[in-house]
C-alpha cells in the first residue's frame, strides 16, 4: 500500500522551460541556441546541480569557453527565478494528498542557491514532510545514491513509496529500488494518475 509520495520539482510542480521563456521574450534564435547550449547544457550547470561549484565559479568557467560575454552570462543566471513558476494545477494535489494521511517528500536535481529562493518563496513547501536536492546530496538523479540518501534520512520503505518525475530514466531508477513509479512527461494534470495508482494500491 502506498503511504508516501515523492515528487520531482522541475516540470512536475514547478515549470522550468528556458527555451519557451526565450521564445516568449523574442530572443533571436541564434542567441537562444547559444544560451541553451553554453549555459543550460554545460557541464558547469550539471556541477551546480551536484553542489560541486558555486554560481560565481560556474559563470567564470562558462565565460572562459563561451562567446557570450561574462556580463551576458551573469544576466542569464540572474534570470533563473524568472524562468520558473509553480504549476498550480499540479500543486493543488498536495493538500488533498496530505488530508488523506500520505507523507509527501521532494527529490529534485537543483542548484543550492536557487533552491533556497524557491523553498522560502513558494507556499506549497509547507505540505512536505521533508526532501532532498542534488546539490545537498552531492549526487543527482538517476544515480542510486541520491535515492538511497532520501530513503535513509526519512526511514522510508521503498515498497510503500510512489515516485513521480517528468524524466523517464529517473522513474525507472526508482522502480529498480522497489518504488512504484509515475512518469508524467511534463503533464499539467497529474492528479488523476496519482489517484488511480493510490486506488490500485489500496485495493479499492
Amino acid at each position: 500500500m502506498i503511504k508516501t509520495i515523492i515528487f520531482d520539482l522541475g516540470n512536475v510542480l514547478i515549470s522550468f522551460k528556458p527555451s519557451e521563456y526565450f521564445d516568449k521574450h523574442k530572443y533571436p534564435e541564434t542567441i537562444k541556441a547559444k544560451i541553451l547550449a553554453d549555459i543550460f547544457g554545460s557541464k558547469e550547470w550539471q556541477m551546480l546541480d551536484r553542489g560541486e561549484i558555486t554560481t560565481p565559479q560556474a559563470i567564470d568557467s562558462i565565460a572562459l569557453k563561451s562567446t557570450l560575454k561574462k556580463e551576458e552570462i551573469t544576466h542569464i543566471f540572474n534570470l533563473r527565478t524568472d524562468l520558473i513558476f509553480p504549476l498550480d494545477s499540479n500543486v493543488r494535489v498536495l493538500p488533498a494528498l496530505k488530508k488523506r494521511g500520505l507523507k509527501l517528500y521532494y527529490l529534485s536535481n537543483f542548484p543550492l542557491d536557487i533552491f533556497e529562493e524557491v523553498r522560502t518563496g513558494y507556499y506549497f513547501f509547507k505540505y512536505f514532510n521533508g526532501g532532498l536536492i542534488s546539490a545537498e546530496a552531492k549526487s543527482a538523479k538517476p544515480e542510486n545514491r541520491i535515492y538511497e540518501i532520501l530513503i535513509e534520512r526519512y526511514s522510508l520503505l521503498p515498497e510503500e513509496c510512489l515516485f513521480i518525475d517528468d524524466i523517464e530514466i529517473n522513474v525507472r531508477k526508482a522502480e529498480t529500488i522497489g518504488m512504484k513509479g509515475l512518469f508524467t512527461d511534463g503533464s499539467l494534470e497529474i492528479s488523476g494518475e496519482i489517484n488511480k495508482i493510490l486506488s490500485a494500491s489500496s485495493g479499492s
